[in-house]
């Protein structure tokens, strides 16, 4: 895929942020002391004076992003996902989840991909972190065009909302001038009847490429793009169940409460047919470059391929 362009979604939000900033007056960001990594730093050079840097104070920065969505304003919350979610997890719960709170939170550098920085800030946690509070809407989009439409998607949401970005530059497959975002709804990127593969955020074009491969073989993999996991589209879901009998889901983060586990609550409660999940098993990562960190645990297209085909061997 080396000749197709990349971007690092944490590129797309910032550029979002400050791309919409006069089509919504009441727009304003906060961002805890990293502004040039969480690329906030862009609405910050265009709006100025709607820019609050809170300082390394994450929890401080979730409280006085509610006391804006009270006065009225639109505030994102900007910080990485191991702060946003992990650090301010009683803040988010008890002062913008528990009062329905108008807070979209910007967490960027999740999963695995943040490389180097090692397991202390590979947050693969956080989707089911956020998962547990009620009324919260969780975004993980897959490539650079997502990324922005799901920004603005945020925006004309009334609610909580979190919004999961990653470090490393991305595939962008989808077309800008064709691509729509609807809030809750799976987009499915290829058909096939043989199995389904659900995949959200960075693994949605390692989906696409298992799917190539797959395909070379004889086996028609159905690929969907779960870019909302919650609220889920359980109709999609449970669609790709009934035709295809089973499903390998792929996501970076812990294969404990993130997208394999809302998927296999819905296959469970639906359509019950076998459910395997591709993540980070129960373990912490490690510091390495990005790319081979994503291989050795597996999150990659010939890994994915493999699994699909282990999972059909038992079918």
């Amino acid at each position: 895929m080396a000749d197709v362009m990349k971007k690092a979604t944490r590129e797309s939000y910032g550029e979002a942020l400050a791309a919409l900033a006069d089509k919504y007056p009441n727009l304003v960001v906060l961002d805890a002391d990293l502004a040039a990594a969480t690329k906030t730093g862009t609405f910050k050079k265009a709006c100025p004076e709607r820019f609050f840097d809170c300082g390394i104070a994450e929890a401080n920065m979730m409280g006085v992003a509610a006391g804006l969505a009270a006065a009225g304003k639109v505030p994102f919350a900007s910080t990485f996902a191991m702060f946003a979610a992990g650090r301010a997890y009683e803040i988010v719960r008890n002062s913008i989840g528990y009062p329905h709170l108008n807070v979209k939170i910007g967490a960027t550098h999740a999963g695995i991909s943040v490389g180097e920085d090692g397991a202390t800030h590979q947050c693969n946690e956080d989707i089911a972190l956020m998962r547990t509070i009620p009324g919260m809407t969780i975004i993980n989009p897959a490539d650079d065009v997502e990324a922005k439409a799901a920004v603005e998607a945020a925006i004309n949401f009334e609610g909580p909302v979190y919004l999961r970005f990653g470090r490393l530059a991305a595939p962008i497959f989808n077309d800008a001038a064709t691509y729509k975002f609807e809030l809750g709804k799976g987009i499915t990127l290829k058909e096939g009847k043989d199995v389904t593969i659900v995949a959200t955020g960075l693994m949605v074009s390692e989906a696409l490429e298992a799917a190539k491969q797959l395909e070379a073989e004889g086996i028609e993999a159905r690929v969907i793009n779960i870019h909302t996991i919650k609220p889920l589209d359980k109709d999609i879901i449970n669609k790709a169940a009934d035709e295809t009998g089973l499903i390998v889901t792929v996501e970076e983060h812990s294969v404990i409460g993130g997208l394999g586990s809302a998927v296999a609550d819905a296959v469970i409660e639906n359509k019950p047919v076998p459910v395997v999940k591709i993540g980070v098993n129960d373990e912490y990562g490690h510091s390495g470059p990005a790319v081979d960190l994503l291989k050795e645990f597996g999150l990659c297209a010939d890994n994915i391929a493999a699994t699909v085909k282990a999972a059909m061997a038992k079918k």
